[in-house]
């Protein structure tokens, strides 16, 4: 999961942000200076790797353009303090963040729409990354830097040990994670491991997030389109629920997910895969530097995502630029957008073990398996061309996320609580909040 999601401010806030970005000093006719210094803020923790990745694509940027980057860093109370910016009519010039913050700063007013004539890399791009940047009204308001998708991490120690293999299907999967639970993969003679690790924490949506991994290789879905942007719910539809059937007999019936996993976020989740309690962990490529120092990479493997009752969809996500509002330097905002998306930004942002940029590449002449030869690198590149699925960009994601989310632990919590009963009820309060957002299907 991405280290930034959108909290939510409020009707006044919104209006305060809107009036700020579109009006006066600070609005779309700032007064221009190619040769201003651009200001970047980029949505990780200072000091780390993310800011060390970020520096160094900066430097290139200069490097090759002349132009001028500062980065900040900020990884607490980053949406607070862009709005307090914002209503000094002083936002930064560039910020990076999660594709999924689009809808919540187009809403409010922080984006400029971008002119794709002017950033002539998209040309180079991966449609399905370029389309993540588009608004619900079909415009561009974010460029991607960054894609990720999932994959199924398997202890391969274990599956050789069993004398498994690599699941092809969800009958494949839940006897694998049954056999890790209960067939001591470890050899140590106690009952201490479980078969699948899973965040299903109600915090930041993370028992959404993960279970849209499973959600929609079933064929059901949080919301779907009906046309013109508009959405209805979709979780009582007979796919939704029978995703929800299965995955909740993971926990309940086969009890293969790890303990207390109903109040885990991803930090002790990961922390199960690497201590050797949990067996199978779904999840993205920017835990293999930390899982192969400490766990080995010989110890686990990185295999596609197996076929659910419709596919293999899995959960794509990255990073996106965004063009602020009110800057005095779009022709440098331009600029920087171009040579992140271009091959030779990216291949920067690429480099290193831990403090990379980029994930996976979304300029399609950059191919990963020459600038990362570990072939674990091409599946998850796989995984993300072939079966990877964005959220939708709609105003504001973050609430139907969090709502699936307080649905899917409840039931993951509490084994006698009614699936189409509760199903109805989050159908009812997704209705709500689409309706709230103005694209409520009629």
């Amino acid at each position: 999961m991405q280290r930034s999601r959108w909290v939510g401010a409020g009707f006044l806030a919104s209006a305060l942000v809107l009036t700020s970005c579109t009006s006066g000093p600070a609005g779309v006719d700032a007064k221009q200076d190619s040769k201003a210094p651009l200001e970047l803020w980029v949505r990780t923790t200072p000091g780390g790797p993310g800011e060390q990745g970020t520096l160094r694509v900066a430097a290139a940027f200069g490097k090759a353009t002349g132009y001028k980057v500062e980065v900040t860093a900020i990884f607490d109370d980053f949406e607070t303090k862009l709005q307090q910016r914002a209503a000094q009519k002083n936002l930064p010039d560039i910020v990076m963040n999660d594709v999924t913050q689009l809808g919540a700063m187009h809403s409010q007013g922080l984006l400029r729409e971008i002119d794709l004539d002017k950033v002539k890399s998209t040309e180079q791009a991966v449609g399905q990354a370029l389309d993540s940047g588009k608004s619900v009204d079909g415009k561009q308001f974010g460029l991607p830097y960054s894609a990720q998708a999932s994959a199924l991490l398997i202890r391969k120690d274990w599956r050789e040990k069993l004398k498994l293999q690599v699941p092809q299907n969800w009958d494949d999967f839940a006897a694998m994670a049954e056999a890790f639970t209960t067939k001591d993969p470890d050899g140590d003679g106690k009952k201490n491991t479980f078969g699948l690790a899973a965040p299903l924490s109600t915090k930041r949506g993370y028992a959404s997030w993960y279970f849209s991994n499973f959600l929609w290789a079933a064929g059901g879905d949080f919301i779907t389109e009906t046309g013109d942007g508009k959405y209805k719910p979709a979780m009582t539809t007979e796919q939704s629920v029978e995703a929800v059937q299965w995955f909740r007999s993971l926990g309940c019936k086969d009890k293969v997910i790890q303990p207390g996993a109903v109040t885990m976020e991803t930090p002790p989740t990961n922390e199960t895969f690497e201590a050797g309690r949990t067996g199978m962990f779904v999840v993205g490529p920017y835990l293999m530097p930390r899982f192969d120092e400490s766990l080995g990479k010989d110890k686990y493997e990185v295999v596609p995502m197996p076929k659910g009752p419709k596919d293999a969809t899995v959960l794509a996500e990255g990073g996106s630029i965004y063009l602020m509002a009110g800057s005095e330097n779009r022709a440098g905002q331009d600029a920087f957008a171009d040579f992140a998306i271009s091959a030779e930004g990216q291949k920067t942002g690429m480099q290193g073990d831990t403090g990379f940029t980029v994930q996976l590449p979304v300029n399609k002449t950059v191919d990963i398996s020459k600038v990362r030869p570990d072939p674990r690198w091409a599946t998850y590149a796989e995984a993300y061309q072939n079966s990877g699925r964005y959220a939708p960009s709609i105003p504001n994601w973050t609430p139907v996320r969090q709502a699936t989310a307080e649905t899917i632990n409840a039931l993951m919590a509490d084994c006698g609580l009614d699936i189409e009963t509760k199903l109805g009820e989050l159908d009812n309060q997704l209705a709500g909040i689409l309706k709230e957002q103005g694209i409520a299907a009629p």
